[in-house]
């Protein structure tokens, strides 16, 4: 590579690397109503997130309000789009659960098996993965974070997009460049997941919304299952699960080798 060349990757890898050391610190969510700033990092955890915006097509209604002889004190009423949030931009990595774990004395209920976790997770970088949704839920509360509604994270996902069947757009031949999904090609090396941000963000800068694992939020999948809900594909799919439409559940009891999550910040 011709020494101009490494001169111009030194100074970008080192542009991204002062815009990280630069972002506003955050230990509180009385802190973040304060915050202007786009992305900021969360001191619990250290997970770098970004701003995501107001959706106006999630409405939320307010329940009417009885007093303690049955008398409507406050009728239902829309009380407007739901509020901008923040979503950590990747997964929550390997190193970062077993900080939870060292520091919160949580116990799963089933032990993890770490030579699972090794063996498709190799590295601290990594997203964890083979956790239940019981652990994820646990994680978020002790980061003060929570999961995300799935209203919320394909609203995240889509980045801006509107009718797009991927988080990229509608070009299937595009997914290398932001998926680490079946089989190895292009940008994608790895033959079980990636470490996080190893590929392309979406529109808001969030990184690894489809593929490399699939991701718990907190809704239940219908009415009549005890399932949780999964979204995003994962690294041992084909690009048919990594369409936005896509959902996916499994028992919240159950890990598996290709389930991780995120968190969000943000009006419950």
């Amino acid at each position: 590579m011709p020494k101009t060349s490494w001169m111009f990757l030194f100074l970008l890898v080192f542009s991204v690397y002062a815009e990280d050391q630069d972002l506003p610190v955050v230990a509180s969510a009385k802190e973040l109503k304060g915050v202007k700033a786009k992305k900021i990092v969360w001191e619990t955890d250290g997970a770098k997130m970004v701003h995501i915006p107001a959706n106006p097509s999630d409405t939320r209604k307010r329940e009417p309000v009885y007093d303690e002889f049955g008398d409507l004190v406050k009728p239902a009423k829309i009380i407007g789009a739901a509020d901008a949030f923040f979503m950590d931009a990747h997964e929550v990595n390997v190193g970062q659960f077993k900080k939870f774990l060292k520091s919160s004395g949580y116990k799963p209920d089933e032990a993890i098996n770490w030579n699972q976790v090794d063996k498709y997770s190799p590295t601290d970088k990594h997203p964890i993965s083979r956790v239940t949704w019981h652990d994820a839920t646990a994680y978020a509360k002790w980061a003060g974070k929570r999961l995300p509604t799935e209203k919320e994270w394909e609203f995240a996902a889509r980045g801006g997009l509107i009718g797009k069947e991927y988080s990229w757009g509608d070009d299937v031949n595009l997914a290398r460049d932001y998926a680490n999904y079946t089989g190895i090609d292009g940008s994608d090396k790895w033959k079980y997941t990636a470490p996080v941000g190893s590929f392309k963000p979406n529109g808001y800068g969030l990184h690894g919304m489809a593929g490399n694992v699939f991701e718990w939020c907190q809704n239940r999948y219908n009415s009549d299952q005890d399932r949780r809900v999964l979204r995003g594909g994962s690294w041992y799919n084909d690009t048919h699960y990594l369409r936005l439409a896509n959902r996916y559940n499994y028992d919240p009891a159950g890990g598996n080798y290709a389930y991780g999550f995120r968190c969000v910040l943000g009006s419950d």
